[in-house]
């Protein structure tokens, strides 16, 4: 029977030559199929492995746990697409999702911690407070009035307060681009960190000369 096999017996000798199979095929040397998870409704199916554990594959993802590594915090965010894959461009054409997979996600969850974090703007267009309407001055972290000891540790906050213009102009755009690190086909999780400073310019400079040809 023909099945997926992590077996040596199969493969040439380093000298070139080839090795006799001195054994069947075992259990312990199965592979099984790639899960090939796509961006779509969240599906994960469990597989039992090797001493009774368990695996889990993810059939279909459509949200992640996104760190952003220079202000240490983490949000679920919701995957909008996937942009580049280093591997294949087949996969980005179905939108497959893997480990390393470059992907666009959601700004909102970020941009709304960090307007309620440093009580600032980020990501929008400037208009002076007085043509902002009350319902606007109510919701918008920054535009509430607050007590001077509340005040004083907003404007404390304030001194440290810095994004990356790249990334400030994502913010605009209301997308981010962010790298998955979990394996999705395996731990059933499509989690990752949001890219920022050298690495950003790496991936931005590829999608450029990938949209050039």
């Amino acid at each position: 029977i023909m099945g997926i096999s992590r077996d040596k017996w199969h493969k040439r000798r380093k000298t070139g030559g080839r090795q006799t199979q001195l054994r069947g095929k075992r259990k312990f040397e199965l592979g099984r199929p790639a899960a090939n998870t796509k961006l779509g409704h969240k599906r994960i199916h469990s597989v039992r492995t090797m001493g009774g554990n368990k695996k889990l594959r993810a059939l279909r993802l459509d949200t992640g746990n996104f760190a952003w590594a220079s202000e240490g915090v983490a949000h679920k965010s919701r995957i909008i697409d996937v942009v580049y894959n280093a591997t294949n461009n087949e996969m980005v054409r179905t939108k497959t999702l893997t480990k390393n997979t470059i992907v666009q996600i959601d700004a909102a969850p970020c941009r709304q911690w960090y307007e309620a974090h440093y009580a600032l703007p980020l990501g929008r267009k400037k208009i002076s407070e007085k043509k902002h309407t009350e319902e606007e001055k109510n919701t918008l972290p920054y535009l509430k009035k607050r007590s001077a000891k509340t005040q004083k540790k907003y404007d404390e906050r304030k001194k440290t307060a810095f994004v990356d213009p790249a990334v400030e102009e994502q913010f605009i755009a209301g997308k981010l681009y962010a790298c998955i690190s979990s394996r999705p086909g395996k731990c059933g999780r499509s989690d990752g960190y949001i890219l920022e400073g050298q690495e950003l310019q790496f991936y931005v400079k590829k999608l450029k000369a990938k949209k050039g040809k």
